[in-house]
């Protein structure tokens, strides 16, 4: 159950190394298009479907890279054939694992944090 006034969300911030790098990726291989960031060592990406914004922030030399816990969840209804896509480009997601009624499979960014696509939203 949801509750009336909770708020949504509307940004996930990674920490990263290279942002150019991590921009290109998440452009090349998802779709979003990078607005304008209004603060130095930041790089906003918005979604041209909706949905959360990613805000790419310059990590500093204490940062772990790929040592936190999360992971991005992309909605995508043919997880076989994105997959197939996605290794023509060089991105190489691991092994399908089948649910019930979807299907889903993972990789990292360019700075080791993990993404995730599956077919949840989609199942029947």
């Amino acid at each position: 159950m949801k509750a009336k006034s909770a708020p949504p969300i509307t940004r996930i911030v990674l920490y990263v190394r290279d942002m150019v790098k991590v921009a290109d990726f998440y452009t090349k291989h998802f779709g979003f298009v990078q607005d304008r960031s209004e603060m130095p060592g930041s790089l906003q990406l918005v979604s041209p479907v909706g949905g959360c914004d990613l805000m790419l922030l310059q990590a500093s030399k204490g940062h772990r890279m790929g040592q936190s816990c999360i992971k991005i969840v992309f909605d995508v209804e043919d997880i076989e054939g994105f997959k197939a896509k996605c290794a023509k480009e060089g991105l190489k997601f691991g092994t399908s694992h089948p649910c019930e009624g979807y299907a889903y499979a993972s990789a990292r960014d360019p700075s080791k944090n993990l993404i995730q696509i599956s077919s949840r939203a989609f199942r029947k």
